[in-house]
């Protein structure tokens, strides 16, 4: 499990193709090496991966991971090339601050952005969810896009709106998106479970 509080933005080393429609990424990173252990797992622009290696190269700290077909297909990790920057996330320890809300690194599906109006010193954010997710996503309710923990501030059919603070701009890939890019989107739980809910009575 994962808060959606981004706590380093990585930049992808390599990416290589493998036996079984398996990718090999291995991803620069500023945590310390010996705080990464093989088969931890690290969100990774909000995609749930386990790491299979670690390794330094120039005094920087690196990790590799195994990406399937499915998740090559269902989300960005089949898009990301070397260079390409990621938010990372080490998973949620007993006793951590749950800052944002609980995240699964389970990705539901991408939502575009449709809109981005700068503001001062923010960004405004309109993005368009597949149809059969956006029922599950409300005024004042959480999402995760690309990892990040962020509160929907309007709906409206299949689209929705989300105000982004100046620091999450900074220190995220968010900051670099652009009208047509799409983003990791994973609901959020309760949501679900709600709607399940509501379904069977």
């Amino acid at each position: 499990m994962f808060t959606g509080i981004v706590t380093d933005l990585g930049e992808i080393r390599s990416v290589t193709a493998r036996a079984n429609n398996l990718s090999r990424l291995t991803i620069f990173c500023r945590y310390r090496r010996a705080d990464i252990a093989e088969g931890a797992s690290i969100a990774c622009s909000g995609v749930c991966l386990t790491v299979v290696d670690t390794g330094e190269e120039e005094g920087r700290t690196w990790f590799a991971v195994d990406a399937a077909d499915e998740t090559l297909r269902l989300t960005t990790v089949g898009r990301w090339k070397k260079g390409s920057r990621v938010n990372l996330e080490r998973a949620l320890k007993l006793g951590d601050e749950l800052g944002g809300h609980l995240v699964a690194g389970h990705v539901d599906g991408l939502a575009a952005v449709v809109v981005r109006e700068n503001m001062t010193d923010m960004a405004r954010f309109v993005l368009r969810a597949p149809p059969d997710l956006s029922r599950f996503i409300a005024p004042k309710g959480s999402v995760a896009l690309d990892g990040v923990s962020l509160t929907v501030n309007a709906v409206e059919d299949d689209t929705f709106s989300v105000l982004i603070i100046p620091h999450t701009l900074q220190v995220t890939t968010l900051g670099t998106l652009a009208n047509g890019d799409d983003v990791n989107l994973e609901i959020d739980t309760m949501a679900r479970y709600a709607a399940r809910l509501m379904e069977r009575r």
